[in-house]
């Protein structure tokens, strides 16, 4: 059965350490109807913070892929880490995702990670939208992150909400689109909120920002532009196209603002990854290379009738075996078929295929263009093999990575422990292409290199 692909959103949320990204990708999911009771990052237990040294830490390590519903939408969100060390973990969502949320704190503003995961995804050209986190918190100023967001990353903020209250009186946002104000209530659930008249001490802002969205979106069409300009004003539903042209144009980044821990402007954030964010089909497809790398010049057209072109992003271990994540970009891929992975050229079968929501899953029997989805037990799959159909071997565009910046030499506790460390080290580099292994020449120890310390400590 094929699925409507312009329903799909393959996103990834990311941003600095503590900005809130995972607590904001907590509160999609219970949105969403995914969790029933929402995991605090400070206790340990937020949903995709699932291997054990995560929930320690209380920061994101592997970006654990959950798929959720909205809308009669099918969002497939990465969640991606936000530490300096684990940059590679970014590097290869943005590889995989169609559009992206970047989560910016109301107080820190642009830090200088989020400088880099921007520039990322300006390379991997990525459509995003913004989302100023944490209004609640003290010293937070929703318009002087917004002047960062311009000034620092040189990007096109298009302010879509404005906040209400400030710090602890921050008590809900007014949408600038169509001039209605949500506001919540004290009980800190999501769903207790009303849509009211704006407050009177805000309506000329809202009126001011209401036509710069309104300019910057008709700047989208000529038709629309001109009729305009002799005062003739767009339907919300023009405006909504042209900010979705714009959006995934990358002309501008429509902005939004709230608390993902009060659970206030969640909603909005959901509602515009539907409304502005690309499918799979509306983004460039990826192109296919030659075994030298060099660029063919086709493409993995995303259609389903296509033969197989699919890419394993990401390989781990968890307590279900290894996991192999994959995104399928052009045909299906079927539980029992054999494929070929074009880079040992050898086939592979297809075993056991699941779609992820963080810690848990769901057996899967087909997955297509579009797909975002894991397999269990793959044998010679490393980060990066392009996987196709058999009588139709090709090779996606490779992921590049970045050189490690720092060496350790390590060492086994004992001498039997000398080839447990190296099926792990083994496990490493399959899992993680930024790891680097080599055997000093003159002491003869085993020399790891990694993205920082954090990342060759875990």
């Amino acid at each position: 059965m094929a699925t409507d692909l312009t329903r799909y959103r393959n996103i990834g949320i990311f941003a600095h350490v503590d900005a809130g990204k995972t607590t904001t990708t907590e509160r999609i999911l219970k949105l969403t109807g995914k969790i029933h009771k929402i995991g605090e990052v400070h206790d340990g237990a937020a949903t995709t913070d699932f291997m054990d040294q995560e929930q320690e830490r209380g920061i994101t390590i592997q970006s654990a892929a959950t798929t959720c519903f909205w809308k009669d939408h099918r969002l497939n969100i990465i969640d991606t880490p936000g530490h300096v060390d684990f940059t590679i973990e970014v590097y290869r969502s943005l590889k995989v995702l169609d559009g992206g949320v970047g989560v910016f704190c109301g107080s820190g503003g642009v830090e200088p990670q989020s400088e880099t995961n921007w520039r990322y995804a300006n390379e991997s050209e990525v459509a995003r939208l913004i989302f100023v986190n944490k209004l609640d918190r003290l010293g937070a100023d929703f318009y002087r992150v917004v002047d960062q967001v311009r000034n620092v990353l040189a990007a096109n903020p298009l302010v879509m909400t404005l906040p209400i209250g400030r710090e602890d009186d921050f008590v809900g946002v007014v949408d600038v689109l169509t001039k209605k104000a949500y506001v919540w209530d004290d009980s800190g659930l999501p769903e207790n909120y009303e849509v009211v008249d704006v407050p009177a001490d805000m309506v000329d802002d809202v009126e001011s920002y209401h036509e710069q969205l309104i300019e910057a979106a008709v700047e989208m069409d000529d038709d629309l532009m001109m009729e305009y300009m002799e005062g003739e004003m767009p339907s919300i539903e023009d405006v909504k196209r042209c900010i979705r042209e714009g959006t995934r144009t990358m002309h501008f980044f429509p902005t939004f603002c709230g608390s993902a821990f009060k659970n206030k402007g969640i909603q909005l954030v959901l509602d515009a990854v539907v409304d502005y964010l690309p499918s799979p089909t509306e983004v460039d497809p990826q192109p296919l290379t030659d075994e030298e790398g060099e660029p063919t010049g086709e493409v993995a057209k995303v259609d389903v009738s296509e033969p197989l072109r699919a890419l394993a992003f990401k390989i781990m271990d968890d307590r279900f075996g290894a996991l192999t994540f994959i995104r399928v970009y052009s045909g299906m891929m079927k539980k029992g078929d054999t494929i070929l992975n074009s880079a040992t050229g050898k086939t592979e079968r297809i075993g056991r295929m699941v779609e992820m929501h963080a810690d848990d899953r769901t057996e899967i029997d087909v997955a297509q263009a579009g797909d975002i989805f894991a397999c269990i037990g793959m044998k010679n799959v490393q980060t990066g093999h392009t996987l196709c159909s058999t009588d139709s071997p090709c090779t996606l565009e490779a992921m590049v990575f970045p050189d490690p910046v720092i060496s350790i030499a390590v060492a086994p506790k004992d001498k039997g422990g000398s080839e447990k460390m190296g099926i792990a080290i083994g496990k490493m580099i399959a899992e993680d292409p930024s790891f680097r292994v080599e055997t000093d020449e003159d002491s003869g120890e085993t020399i790891l290199k990694g993205m920082g310390e954090l990342h060759l400590d875990i």
